[in-house]
C-alpha cells in the first residue's frame, strides 16, 4: 500500500491496521503526539522516514492487523468507552496495585545500589496519584455524558447542556492529563535505561521492568483511543446536535 507520509501521525494510526505496533516499536508517539506530522515525528524519534514508511507498509498490507486493526472510529462511542473501560482501566487499576508493593520490594532489595529506583518509585506514586481519579472522572462524568449525547443524537433529540458547558472542556482537561501520565512513564524509561534489569537484579527486579513496559504501553493505546478516536468523536457529535 502506498504510504502517504505527508500525514499526521494520528491519520496514518486510524488508517493502517498495525500503526501502533509499527510506531511503537520505532519511538514514535502516536497517542499524545498525534497531531505531529509524520516526517517530523521520525526525525524527533530519531528514525528513518525511509524504514518506518517501509514497515507501515508492510503492516498495511499483512492481513493479521492485530487488536488495533478493529476499525473503532466506525463503532458507536458508547461501545468504544465501555472497552476503554472494561479493558484499559481494569488493567492500569490492576497494575497500579501490583506495582506499588513490587516497586516497594525491589527498592528495599536493591536500592542501596541502584539509587534510580527511588526516583522511579517516586514517579510511580506520583502517576499513580493523578490516574486513579483521572479515570473515575472519565467513567463518572465524562464518558456518561458522551454516551447520553450519543443516545440523544440517535433519537433526534439534543443531550441537555452539562454542568461544565461543552464537552470540550472535560476533554481539554483529560488529555492534559494523559500528557502528564506519558511523560512521567518516558521519565521511567529513560531513568531504567529502557527497561534494562542491571547484571546483578533479581527475578523481581526483571518482574518490574518487564510490568512497567507492559503498562506504559497499554496507556499508550489507552490514550490513543481516548485523544484520537473518542474525543474527536465526541466533539463532533456535539457540533452537530
Amino acid at each position: 500500500m502506498q504510504i502517504n507520509i505527508t500525514k499526521t501521525v494520528r491519520e496514518l494510526t486510524l488508517e493502517i491496521p498495525g500503526a501502533t505496533r509499527v510506531f511503537e516499536k520505532a519511538g514514535i508517539d502516536y497517542c499524545c503526539g498525534g497531531g505531529t506530522p509524520f516526517q517530523e515525528a521520525c526525525a524527533a524519534a530519531g528514525v528513518s522516514t525511509d524504514e518506518v514508511t517501509r514497515s507501515l507498509e508492510q503492516a498495511g498490507e499483512s492481513s493479521d492487523g492485530g487488536a488495533d486493526a478493529t476499525q473503532w472510529q466506525t463503532q458507536p462511542l458508547s461501545k468504544l468507552a465501555a472497552h476503554i473501560v472494561g479493558t484499559h482501566h481494569v488493567f492500569t487499576r490492576g497494575e497500579l496495585a501490583r506495582l506499588d508493593a513490587l516497586l516497594s520490594r525491589v527498592c528495599s532489595i536493591h536500592g542501596q545500589n541502584h539509587s534510580e529506583l527511588f526516583r522511579i518509585q517516586r514517579l510511580f506514586q506520583d502517576l499513580n496519584r493523578d490516574l486513579i481519579p483521572h479515570m473515575q472522572k472519565e467513567e463518572i462524568v465524562l464518558f456518561p455524558y458522551i454516551e447520553q449525547m450519543e443516545a440523544t443524537a440517535s433519537e433526534g433529540a439534543t443531550a441537555p447542556v452539562p454542568f461544565f458547558g461543552t464537552v470540550q472542556n472535560p476533554i481539554r482537561m483529560m488529555m492534559m492529563e494523559h500528557d502528564t501520565a506519558g511523560e512521567i512513564l518516558k521519565q521511567v524509561r529513560q531513568l531504567s535505561g529502557g527497561f534494562s534489569v542491571p547484571k546483578d537484579g533479581c527475578i523481581s527486579y526483571e518482574t518490574l521492568y518487564k510490568a512497567l513496559d507492559a503498562l506504559e504501553q497499554d496507556l499508550h493505546q489507552h490514550i490513543h483511543l481516548e485523544n484520537n478516536i473518542l474525543f474527536p468523536g465526541a466533539v463532533a457529535l456535539e457540533r452537530v446536535s
